[in-house]
C-alpha cells in the first residue's frame, strides 16, 4: 500500500504536498518523494525513509512549481531506497502509484525494444515509459486510454506532462482514488484525509475511471476515454 497526492493551482504547491504526505504516511513510510513542474522541466526529489528525510533535503526549499504529485512508498518491488521512490520519471512524464502491474515483466521487454532505458526495479517505471511510448503518436485522452487498457492489476495514479504543463492526470483501478475541489487549485489523493487540510468537498473515481486535473476545472471519462459526468 502506498498513498499518492496532486495539486494543481495557482501558486507554489511543494509545501502543500509535503503537508499531505505527512497525513498519509500510514500508507507507506519506506520512501518519500515529489515531483513538481516548473519553467518546463520536471524537478523531482526523493527520498529513503520517513517523510521527514525528505523534508530536510535542501533542495526542497527551492523546488518551484504550481503543479506537482507525491508519494509515500511501502514497497512491493524493488528494494526501499531514494532510486526506486516515486515519483518516476522520463524526459517529459511523471508519475506516483499505488498498487501492483501484473504484466510490468512483459511490458519491460517490450519497451526496451523501443529504446527505453530504465533506472529502477519498480513496476512502475513501465507506466512511465509506456505513456511515453504512446504520446509519440496520440493526443493525450487517447494515450492515457491506451496505456489504462494495457495495464493489468491495480492503480491510483497522478501524472504529469513536461510538454503539458497545466494539468494532472488521474487513474483509477482497484486502488482508491479522490479528486478534491478547492479555490483557484484542485486536487488527487488517496484519500479524502490526505485533503482535509485543503478541501472538504471530494468526488470518488470508480474504479477504470480517469480524470484531468487544472487548477479551475477539472474533466472526468470512463475506461474508453468518453467525457462523464460526476459530482461531489
Amino acid at each position: 500500500m502506498c498513498g499518492i497526492i496532486g495539486i494543481s493551482s495557482n501558486k507554489s504547491v511543494s509545501a502543500s504536498i509535503i503537508n499531505s504526505l505527512k497525513k498519509l504516511e500510514y500508507r507507506g513510510y519506506d520512501s518519500a518523494g515529489l515531483a513538481t513542474l516548473s519553467n518546463g522541466v520536471i524537478n523531482e526529489i526523493k527520498s529513503e525513509g520517513r517523510v521527514d528525510s525528505l523534508e530536510q533535503n535542501f533542495d526542497l526549499k527551492n523546488l518551484r512549481g504550481n503543479i506537482g504529485i507525491g508519494h509515500v512508498r511501502w514497497a512491493t518491488h524493488g528494494v526501499p531506497n531514494s532510486i526506486n521512490a516515486h515519483p518516476h520519471s522520463s524526459h517529459n512524464v511523471s508519475v506516483v502509484h499505488n498498487g501492483i502491474i501484473e504484466n510490468s515483466t512483459i511490458l519491460k521487454k517490450f519497451l526496451i525494444t523501443k529504446g527505453h532505458n530504465f533506472k529502477s526495479q519498480t513496476d512502475t517505471e513501465v507506466i512511465v515509459h509506456l505513456i511515453t511510448e504512446n504520446l509519440k503518436t496520440l493526443e493525450l485522452e487517447e494515450a492515457i486510454t491506451k496505456t489504462l487498457k494495457q495495464l493489468h492489476g491495480s492503480f491510483a495514479l497522478g501524472i504529469v506532462f513536461k510538454d503539458i504543463p497545466d494539468l494532472i492526470v488521474g487513474a483509477r483501478r482497484g486502488s482508491p482514488l479522490a479528486v478534491g475541489y478547492g479555490p483557484n487549485e484542485n486536487y488527487l489523493g488517496s484519500d479524502s484525509y490526505a485533503l482535509k487540510s485543503m478541501t472538504n468537498k471530494v468526488t470518488y473515481l470508480d474504479d477504470g475511471e480517469f480524470c484531468i486535473v487544472k487548477k479551475d476545472q477539472v474533466l472526468f471519462f470512463n475506461e474508453d476515454g468518453k467525457k462523464i459526468n460526476k459530482k461531489y
